[in-house]
């Protein structure tokens, strides 16, 4: 009998560990969670800024203008300023603004994936061409290739916190264009059922990838019925004037009933004006000159308000994706879309680094956290990019991923009711053994309440150094090792497979 005290310390110990040791039950840092407290920019601020925007577009107006948009534009209610310039008055752009889809649907070929766009909802997700890859054996760069675009495609599959996937790296090795645009979709569909976006160099190359989404979903017509994939156009050229081959791009997504993210990408100090106010005038006029186009071919149509301010260093002209100036203006971005009641998209995570270091955790973590704080919509380039978008790692994206649960955790805030509060609970405990462990409300908390990293180190500095000394790096490496070599999607049928690949040079 005298055991039994202690015997049941260990049951009631034994009990805590297998509770703890089950799933969450519920997600404690789930996507989608609502942004927008922290606001850069005041309500004149704001006031100020999209009046200038107005001001530029209306009297200095939008230059090389391909003559089928010159003929929708001036229909729909713009002037011909002459020398080629055409205006866009601000009860147009108003008109505009209030005709585009506040919310809409990004599909997903599997439904329980697609999300809403819009409000205050945030998701992180990929975006980036880049052309380097950061190869896991040699920690060293070399040219993306198609197979590192699949193996991509793959590993996010399994990553929870990013929400889409838009190609990340350029197939370096596919020299022809029209191969490259099937040929990235097609690794796409193959390898994830999460909505996706890729890009297209000419407006011909819609058609053809289309036809092969429509053999992915079902058959003719498919596709355009619930459209899963998205188009990146950079229909405006910084500063202030348009590129045809990116207009033509838009004409064909919207006759095949593509949503379009439509970015503008000025570089402040470059291609826009240095100052902060200044740049994001100019920015928000670009990116509504976007709106402006789409809503002159067809009123309506659900458009990502895609205004991603980049900086260079002004001492070398070189890229700075990961400093302050970056992480301010594109929260700024966000909340000016927000204040309009478009569904924003704007750029977070573009380090400077090349490595997995300090300076890529901390150029990252505060780009993405002020992105999500200021209430972007859609955080894009949000994973595994490197060296100002010049290069991704599979490492990274792994890194990336946990990073996100942290912000989702931070944007989803303190439940403040009765029970939370705990009055109850701090009297028992303080009364009775002085603490809080084993209490039902603790067990409740636990799970509810706390995200439990799966990468993150949390040992004690005696077990970190038994198992190795290992970093995140390394540790990282490893968890996307072993997801490439265990998941292999077969999200197209042996029979979508062979169809495509009998209408498409499909190289990989």
């Amino acid at each position: 009998m005298a055991d039994t005290p202690q015997r049941s310390r260990r049951s009631g110990r034994s009990a805590r560990l297998a509770q703890r040791a089950k799933p969450v039950a519920v997600n404690p840092a789930p996507p989608g969670v609502p942004g927008g407290v922290y606001r850069p920019l005041s309500d004149s601020d704001m006031v100020q800024i999209y009046g200038t925007a107005l001001r530029l577009l209306s009297e200095l107006g939008m230059g090389e203008v391909p003559k089928r948009l010159w003929d929708d534009l001036i229909a729909a209610g713009a002037e011909d300023l002459g020398g080629e310039r055409i205006g866009l008055p601000r009860s147009l752009v108003e008109r505009c603004i209030d005709a585009a889809p506040k919310t809409f649907t990004l599909h997903a070929r599997d439904p329980e994936r697609s999300i809403e766009v819009g409000g205050d909802k945030v998701y992180f997700g990929t975006g980036g061409a880049a052309v380097n890859t950061l190869d896991m054996e040699t920690g060293l760069y070399r040219p993306s290739t198609l197979a590192d675009l699949h193996d991509f495609a793959r590993l996010q599959d399994k990553l929870e916190n990013v929400a889409w996937f838009t190609r990340c790296c350029v197939a370096t090795d596919v020299p022809d264009n029209r191969d490259l645009d099937i040929n990235t979709a097609y690794a796409l569909i193959k390898n994830t059922t999460k909505p996706i976006a890729t890009s297209f160099t000419l407006g011909e190359y819609v058609a053809p990838v289309v036809e092969m989404l429509d053999i992915a979903a079902g058959g003719p017509g498919s596709f355009a019925a619930r459209p899963f994939m998205t188009a990146h156009i950079s229909p405006v050229i910084s500063p202030m004037r348009f590129g045809e081959d990116a207009i033509d791009v838009i004409y064909e997504c919207i006759a095949h009933n593509m949503p379009v993210n439509c970015i503008t990408a000025a570089q402040a100090g470059a291609t826009a004006p240095a100052t902060m106010a200044g740049f994001l005038a100019q920015s928000l006029a670009e990116t509504l000159a976007s709106l402006v186009v789409v809503n002159a071919i067809s009123p309506g149509f659900p458009m990502i308000f895609s205004n991603w301010p980049f900086v260079i260093d002004l001492r070398s002209g070189a890229f700075a994706g990961g400093g302050g100036e970056t992480m301010l203006l594109n929260a700024a971005s966000a909340q000016l879309s927000n204040w309009l009641g478009l569904p924003s998209g704007v750029a977070s995570s573009m380090t400077d680094a090349k490595a997995i270091d300090a300076q890529y955790g901390y150029e990252k973590g505060m780009t993405s956290a002020a992105a999500a704080l200021a209430g972007g919509n859609l955080i894009y380039e949000s994973a595994g990019m490197t060296a100002s978008l010049l290069g991704v790692s599979f490492e990274g994206f792994v890194i990336d991923n946990e990073m996100h649960a942290l912000t989702y955790r931070t944007l989803r805030g303190v439940e403040v009711t009765e029970d939370n509060l705990g009055y109850d609970e701090i009297v028992g405990a303080v009364m009775g053994e002085g603490h809080f462990l084993g209490l039902d409300h603790t067990y409740r908390a636990m799970e509810r309440d706390y995200h439990y990293p799966k990468l993150a180190d949390r040992a004690q500095p005696s077990a970190w150094a038994e198992e190795g000394a290992p970093d995140a790096w390394s540790r990282a490496k490893a968890t996307a090792q072993t997801i490439l070599a265990e998941h292999h999607p077969a999200y197209l049928t042996e029979e979508q497979d062979a169809e495509i690949r009998a209408k498409f040079n499909i190289l990989e």
